[in-house]
């Protein structure tokens, strides 16, 4: 098969706009509606990196990887010092806000930059098995 015939897979730059944008969307939602939807969001969220980390787009990827790190990052610290916690609410209520300040910025800020780069169509060329 000549080159010209191989199938060609197009990705939108709308796709991988949205793709990149997943991430911090579910940081933010799940930040805003914690209970139940922070446990859910930390098993989807790793899903959502398994998916999108290894993006023909690389600018998804790198996204994607900056918004898990910064997830993982402060949903482990604030895991690890609730150990040390009292058994009251309002210290839970009190690191929950905490968790939220240091996120949606950083969330909203990589939206704003998701949004406002540029993105491109991409045709990628499909491996015919035979």
């Amino acid at each position: 098969m000549t080159d010209s015939a191989a199938p060609v897979q197009l990705i939108t730059g709308r796709s991988a706009r949205n793709a990149a944008a997943l991430f911090n969307w579910g940081n933010i939602v799940s930040l805003l509606l914690p209970f139940p939807l922070l446990i859910f969001w930390l098993g989807a969220s790793m899903f959502v990196y398994a998916m999108n980390r290894h993006h023909p787009n690389p600018k998804v990827g790198h996204y994607t990887q900056q918004a898990a790190y910064r997830f993982y990052g402060i949903t482990g610290f604030f895991v690890a010092a609730a150990m040390f916690l009292p058994v009251d609410l309002s210290y839970y209520l009190i690191a929950w806000a905490l968790a939220a300040l240091i996120l949606l910025p950083w969330s909203i800020r990589d939206l704003l930059r998701i949004y406002r780069d540029s993105w491109e169509d991409q045709r990628l060329l499909r491996e015919v098995q035979a």
